[in-house]
């Protein structure tokens, strides 16, 4: 499976960085002398082969790509064939100095490069950019098997060779060469997988497993060489979920037990105890389940007949399925829902606000949840390299490539309640609540039982009239396909300049959304109905916050025969279809550098961009909403020079200059050319009216932006490292960015005067002025980002001779930006983008045996997740801590058992919880001192994974 060539192989912070620091300086002043003489010898002699087969020889196989690179790089080894260190690939690169994972629903999914969200990194396999299967660029990893992998390569920064280098930097997945690994090898891996806390719907077990064969070889000769590897994965999770949604202080201008004065009804009274306190006025709890199924086949086919051609055929196919069952309440906890009242309050100072954190609610009405969700992705990726060496100093590459990745999604959610009756029948409960002030799981006890099945009836049972159905079904589907074509020819030189190379890249990708959304109404006037017995499941338990069981039912069974289905199709769900279609020639030119102890690259790309949005105008001013297809396209040019130096010191030490300018391409969903206005009927703002004669500015629109250009942005890094041994070394690295330009929802002043206005919306008299405003992403001001990167590597064998076998790795970034995207230069927190990210791992591996804890940390940011309606948007994520550990043992040479070894891994070992507050950019419910309120708080429980690895 062959790599294309040309791609380069608070306080707590304070002490944080300073014990960071403390460790390298201790590390430095150690008797480095021994050290030195051992790294010179090294540079002196040809590097030796790494035969991977451990923890340490992972580690050194990672430093010595990290070493040869010519581009500032970070990697990950695999120990051996078919095992990376880590549950998933994300996993592991997140260990990497500068990298931080977003987990998603208790796993690592995908990946911020240098505090730049996701969209600013390229993902590669072998070198070649990879379809995505979201909403926009970013790859999620947990598609790749890290089980066929044999290593990671993260840029830093871009080699000028590589089309599509992202501007955060580009993750290249890659695979083992057949003839390279030069011998015939079949590796197994089996692991069972326990989801400790899991398995709480009934229909999810808790227990899963996966498992990996691949198979090398060549024929005798050495000229051809085939790799297969199949990978299964049947993984279970879960998520224990709490969700805030908002806090208001309702006053005590009606008091309830008292005499009303005429202003009061029951609809506006007011709580009666801690009038002044912030009130919780809206939560929900629920269990999720989910179960992840992933097949998964890697080839490749590796043909040298002579040392003028060298082919390699890569392919890879996988099938993601993932199943979501979700079942648990919502409700209302509000003065203005059902009259509720709050007694027998217990208030928090938090921020200089009142808060209640404990006390007694009457009159609140819980609507159940029964939801199920579903995925299939499925992901091929192909590439043919074929390399001619036309004579001893030129060589040709041809390499075509083709990726495509295609989701279906379906998300149901279903509404019950206690009682049965007609349409909006509702039973009104009371309960006792308290929750930490710090927001985690608060505790409920409720008066009526949610799992009595002859109780419970399906229906909607939202206050203020409801939701206007009894369900929903929502079915999103993209598709996207990526071809390119590379060619490239290099002429070795000699001298100052060693070699040359020149090419070309021409890259195809279309990508196309729809959604299928539907409204569930209940059979019979929605009349609301028990669930038949024959669709009953055990109850799921709610114990974690105190609120008990909750029914439970088959949704997949029962949703045909007790809902209709009816097509939603207002304005927002037509803007959620469209199709991005991207044309783009890069020209590359790189010049290769050998000059005594000074090597390196000077660069430059020359990209020319086409880029095509098919959408619709949605006027939804009119009815029915008038829908007419439209077709952009917009193109330019961009220079990128770059140059990667590299200044060897002797003894190991080298330090490193890197300059670029760099580009990421727009989010597909803001290059949509969909469009949809809006017309204000009282746009004077209610009473008086308008006056006679007034000019009137009723137009709005919304809309996505097909001109949107890249953002861009010039990148200066500097390096010092300093390789000590095979698995030691000291990195300290800065860098630079200037953000050209930054992309965000900005407001322009547009002409309407080509829509119609609609009749009997404004009075007689009034002028409507047909200039409106619009509302889309734009290119705006950008500014800067800059950061400090500390990282090493460390046999303690080398301290102390006892010491043999024991090591640590650890990294530290601190990051920070000045961005101001916004028109009136608020301050605003750039997504991805935590300011303190570290990570330590211990190991100890000697005489078979292997141990590894490992810790990393990022502080708080703004993510992007999936919110209400499955839309997606950014939320507040606060810092995120997860311990991992793994043990295990290889028998021997010379054991009857020699090739096979056992595995035991615990990952999210403290149960780390996943945490969100209101409030975003200074926006929502804060206290009077500004402290934002918490928000989500979910937990994951631990994973344990046991098994074994056979090599033969």
């Amino acid at each position: 499976m062959g790599q294309k060539p040309g791609a380069r192989r608070t306080d707590s912070a304070s002490w944080k960085l300073g014990l960071t620091a403390s460790s390298l300086a201790l590390v430095a002043g150690l008797p480095a002398a021994a050290w030195a003489q051992e790294a010179a010898a090294q540079d002196e002699a040809p590097p030796e082969e790494v035969v991977v087969t451990g923890l340490r020889a992972s580690l050194a196989s990672s430093i010595n790509i990290k070493r040869n690179e010519t581009s500032i790089v970070e990697a990950v080894s695999a120990e051996d064939i078919g095992k990376l260190p880590d549950v998933s690939i994300a996993e592991s690169i997140a260990r990497l100095p500068g990298l931080a994972a977003q987990r998603v629903n208790g796993r690592a999914q995908v990946i911020s490069i240098r505090g730049l969200a996701p969209d600013f990194t390229t993902t590669l396999l072998n070198g070649r950019q990879q379809a995505s299967s979201g909403d926009n660029r970013a790859v999620e990893f947990d598609q790749y098997p890290s089980e066929l992998l044999s290593s990671v390569v993260v840029y830093k920064t871009p080699d000028a060779s590589i089309a599509g280098m992202g501007l955060s930097g580009s993750a290249d997945l890659r695979t083992v060469r057949p003839l390279t690994f030069g011998k015939r090898v079949i590796a197994l891996n089996l692991r069972g997988e326990l989801d400790a806390d899991g398995g709480k719907n009934a229909d999810i077990s808790r227990r899963g497993w996966r498992g990996t064969v691949s198979y090398i070889d060549q024929n005798a000769s050495g000229t051809l060489g085939w790799s297969i590897g199949y990978a299964h994965l049947d993984s279970p999770s879960h998520v224990q979920h709490y969700k805030a949604f908002g806090y208001e202080s309702f006053g005590g201008v009606c008091e309830p037990g008292t005499a009303l004065p005429p202003s009061c009804t029951p609809d506006t009274v007011q709580p009666d105890s801690a009038d002044a306190a912030l009130q919780l006025n809206g939560q929900e709890i629920w269990q999720t389940s989910r179960r992840n199924r992933r097949d998964g086949v890697m080839g490749a086919l590796e043909w040298k007949p002579s040392d003028s051609v060298h082919s390699v055929l890569d392919l890879y196919y996988s099938r993601f399925k993932q199943k979501e069952v979700i079942r648990g309440a919502q409700w209302f906890s509000n003065g203005f829902a059902d009259s509720a009242t709050f007694t027998n309050v217990g208030v928090t100072d938090i921020g200089g606000s009142p808060v209640g954190t404990s006390g007694h609610v009457t009159n609140a009405v819980p609507i159940l949840r029964n939801d199920m969700n579903t995925r299939e992705d499925e992901l091929f990726s192909a590439g043919l390299n074929n390399e001619f060496q036309l004579d001893d100093r030129t060589r040709f590459v041809a390499d075509l490539s083709y990726s495509s990745n295609k989701r279906d999604e379906t998300y149901i959610e279903t509404y019950s309640g206690y009682g049965a009756g007609p349409f909006q029948t509702r039973t009104l409960d009371s309960y006792d609540f308290s929750f930490p002030a710090d927001g985690a799981f608060p505790t409920y006890d409720f008066g009526l039982d949610y799992a009595d099945a002859g109780q419970i009836s399906l229906g909607d049972r939202a206050p203020w009239g409801g939701w206007g159905h009894d369900g929903l079904l929502k079915s999103p589907h993209v598709k996207e396909d990526l071809g390119a074509i590379d060619l490239e020819l290099s002429h070795d030189l000699g001298g100052f300049l060693s070699s040359i190379e020149l090419g070309v890249n021409y890259t195809r990708r279309v990508k196309r959304k729809t959604v299928d959304e539907l409204d569930l109404n209940l059979k019979n006037g929605r009349q609301q109905v028990p669930i038949g017995s024959q669709y009953l499941l055990d109850p799921t338990s709610l114990d974690f916050a105190g609120f008990g069981d909750v029914i439970a039912w088959d949704l997949a069974a029962a949703l045909d025969n007790y809902y209709d289905k009816t097509p939603l199709e207002d304005a927002n769900h037509f803007d959620k279809t469209w199709k991005i279609k991207e044309d783009i020639v890069t020209w590359k030119a790189k010049a290769n550098i050998e000059w005594g102890r000074l090597r390196g690259n000077v660069g430059l790309q020359i990209v020319s961009q086409f880029q095509a949005s098919s959408g619709l105008r949605i006027n939804q001013t009119l009815t029915p909403i008038a829908l007419t297809q439209v077709y952009e396209t917009s193109d330019y040019t961009d220079v990128l020079p770059s140059a990667n130096l590299i200044y060897d010191l002797g003894g190991g030490h080298r330090f490193r200059l890197a300059a670029a300018k760099v580009l990421a391409r727009p989010r597909m969903d803001d290059m949509r050319a969909n469009f949809t206005p809006s017309f204000n009927a009282n746009p004077c703002g209610g009473s008086p009216p308008c006056a006679p004669g007034s000019t009137v500015n009723p137009w709005s629109a919304t809309g996505g932006n097909p001109d949107l250009q890249p953002w861009r942005a010039k990148a200066l890094d500097v390096a010092y490292e300093w390789y000590i041994g095979k698995a030691t070394y000291i990195s300290i690295a800065g860098f630079y960015k200037w953000l050209d330009n930054y992309i965000y929802n900005r407001n322009f002043a547009l002409d309407f005067s080509g829509l119609p206005i609609p009749t009997n919306q404004i009075p007689a008299g009034i002028v409507i002025s047909p200039i409106g405003q619009v509302t889309m992403p734009a290119n705006g001001p950008g500014g800067n980002l800059k950061g400090i990167e500390l990282s090493g590597a460390f046999e303690l064998g080398r301290l102390l001779p006892a010491l043999d076998g024991f090591g640590f790795t650890g990294s530290y970034s601190y990051t920070e930006s000045s961005l101001s995207p916004t028109d009136n230069n608020d301050v605003v927190r750039i997504p991805g983008l935590s300011g303190t990210v570290y990570n330590v791992t211990g190991y100890f591996e000697k005489w078979g045996f292997q141990a590894r804890a490992s810790y990393r940390f990022r502080s708080a940011f703004k993510g992007e997740t999936v919110q209400l309606f499955t839309n997606r948007g950014y939320t507040e994520i606060l810092a995120d801590k997860q311990l991992d550990t793994q043990i295990g043992y290889t028998f021997a040479e010379g054991s009857p058992l020699r090739g096979l070894g056992v595995l035991l891994q615990v990952s999210n070992v403290t149960d780390s919880p996943y945490r969100t507050r209101l409030g975003l950019d200074n926006g929502g419910t804060h206290t009077s001192d500004g402290t934002p309120l918490p928000e989500t708080y979910e937990k994951y429980g631990r994973q344990f994974l046991l098994g074994f690895n056979y090599r033969f």
